[in-house]
């Protein structure tokens, strides 16, 4: 038997999606790309956006043509949130929700018994408990692999479906957690990327608890050569202060993910983000104090409702501030279940275009500037892509800035690949800059 997976949205479906194929392998299945024959189809969906939505409903019907006997599980935040829609589709035979993808292997084995249509949905007050989806021992990348550590969120910001799809918050055991990164550091990862639908809500169920801080120590004690990445930080959560708390840790990555959605106070007020520009440009100027080359990546929405065009400015303006070496830029789209849609003044999809290239232009300026700045440094870069012909080799130095590194013709390449190297960064190149090799690190 034959069972592919596709994922869309976050790192924690993508996460998820590994943990659900070991299940399947523990089961005598074989995983197959998704473009493949396969027996069993499962769709790992997200609903951020209306397109998001869409792309599920696509790829469903596009599997069954595939197969058209095959089985087809949906899973994930689209399944959770409008699971009626998503049965409807001609073709699904099982829906998921959010605490029940370690069950899929159930579920499809009681579904080839009976070819009887299941849905399987906990409403948000259910979803309480943490469940497990399944350790992830291997990856498709054999040098970095992610740990889900907590589930749900509770900040309902007003754009918002995710805490409808994810359901409270609840943290992941910290023995578990550290237990599945010693595994995958023996099997050769050299990166460990901490996500979860909120990262720094980590232990946000329990008092006093010192948040995503806890793991990252446990996981500096871990024995081995590897590096920690955070997914992502809250700044709706955490704080300067907290921040400077983490920077003892040699294994922690100098990049964060700071989602700042608006550069203007009245935006960030009407999407219930509890932060002010003031404090969000806190955080940065204590990164770089800390390292000027510290790479800050960043969410900015694009025509939220009642976004004036000085808002859209201040957003612009913060881009060029922080100099961040990535940003993301997303269309606002109404989503149910949030305050946000029925707010008024929602802005024309004309103008919400124009403003999303505008600031992926910035983005684009930020970014260039922010790697003139790294030029002439010395990065360490843990490799992973080479081009044999090109004799370029790829990797992330720590800042997760994407490196070009060029080899000696003739030399082999490859040995290079899962390992450390000091490359000194010689100029800007596409989505990263240039490098020259130096050293391996042993």
């Amino acid at each position: 038997m034959k069972v592919a997976f596709h994922t869309l949205g976050c790192k924690v479906n993508q996460y998820e999606s590994e943990a659900m194929a070991e299940a399947f392998r523990r089961e005598g299945y074989i995983v197959v790309d998704e473009r493949e024959y396969a027996n069993v189809y499962v769709i790992n969906t997200c609903t951020v956006t209306a397109v998001a939505d869409k792309k599920s409903r696509q790829y469903i019907r596009r599997m069954k043509k595939v197969n058209p006997d095959s089985i087809v599980v949906v899973t994930g935040c689209y399944a959770q949130i409008s699971s009626d829609e998503v049965g409807a589709v001609q073709g699904v035979d099982i829906v998921a929700g959010t605490n029940e993808k370690g069950r899929l292997t159930e579920y499809v084995k009681n579904f080839a018994e009976d070819r009887i249509k299941q849905i399987h949905i906990k409403g948000y007050e259910e979803l309480d408990v943490y469940e497990e989806t399944g350790c992830v021992t291997s990856t498709e990348n054999r040098t970095r692999a992610y740990i889900k550590v907590q589930e749900g969120c509770n900040r309902f910001c007003t754009y918002c479906v995710i805490p409808y799809a994810r359901g409270k918050v609840r943290s992941r055991e910290l023995a578990d957690i550290v237990s599945e990164a010693e595994a995958l550091v023996r099997a050769g990862y050299k990166e460990i990327v901490l996500t979860g639908i909120n990262t720094a809500l980590y232990g946000g169920e329990k008092a006093a608890s010192p948040g995503i801080e806890e793991v990252i120590r446990a996981m500096d004690r871990i024995d081995g050569d590897f590096r920690i990445r955070l997914s992502s930080l809250e700044p709706a959560v955490v704080n300067a202060d907290y921040v400077k708390r983490l920077f003892k840790y040699d294994k922690l990555c100098h990049h964060m993910h700071l989602s700042a959605q608006s550069g203007s106070d009245r935006v960030l007020a009407a999407m219930n983000r509890p932060y002010s520009r003031k404090q969000y440009m806190e955080i940065v100027r204590a990164l770089r104090d800390f390292d000027p080359h510290y790479g800050i990546s960043t969410d900015i929405i694009a025509g939220f409702p009642g976004e004036k065009e000085a808002d859209f400015e201040e957003s612009c303006s913060l881009v060029r501030e922080c100099d961040f070496c990535k940003t993301h830029v997303f269309k606002y789209s109404k989503r149910p279940f949030t305050k946000a849609a029925g707010m008024e003044g929602h802005v024309a999809p004309q103008v919400k275009n124009r403003r999303s290239d505008g600031l992926q232009e910035v983005g684009k300026e930020a970014a260039d500037k922010f790697f003139v700045r790294c030029i002439g440094e010395e990065a360490f870069v843990l490799m992973e892509d080479i081009d044999e012909e090109k004799g370029i080799i790829t990797g992330y130095a720590d800042n997760y800035t994407r490196v070009y590194a060029e080899y000696d013709a003739g030399f082999d390449g490859r040995q290079f690949l899962n390992r450390f190297v000091r490359v000194v960064l010689t100029g800007t190149m596409r989505d990263g800059m240039k490098g020259r090799i130096t050293t391996l690190e042993e």
